[in-house]
């Protein structure tokens, strides 16, 4: 239900802008967010954005990234500026239903080169 797309290698210093577009209404889901993971480590929570437009970032991407929605295009977007080596990842898409139900995408590559 949730396919992500915009990813691949850019520079340390460049920016990515990631789609993430729901084969549903949007307006099924309280919560959009991007999560990201690395191989060997925990999934990790980047930033979400909920029905109202409140967002939330993790400390580690405030003021780099930011996570935007518009319900009637069913597309949450995250635009990536500054970015380094360690935000290298597969970057995945979820979305979570007012019963806190969470679905996932298959995620897109991120890499940025030194």
């Amino acid at each position: 239900q949730l396919v992500e797309s915009g990813g691949g290698l850019v520079e340390a210093g460049g920016s990515l802008r990631l789609s993430c577009v729901c084969t549903v209404s949007t307006n099924r889901f309280n919560e959009i967010g991007w999560y990201r993971q690395v191989p060997g480590k925990p999934r990790e929570f980047v930033a979400e954005v909920s029905r109202s437009g409140e967002t939330n970032y993790a400390d580690v991407v405030k003021g780099r990234f930011s996570i935007s929605r518009d319900d009637a295009e069913n597309t949450v977007w995250l635009q990536m500026n500054s970015l380094n080596p360690q935000d290298s990842a597969v970057y995945l898409c979820a979305a979570t239903t007012y019963y806190s139900t969470k679905f996932w995408g298959r995620g897109t590559q991120v890499t940025v080169s030194s």
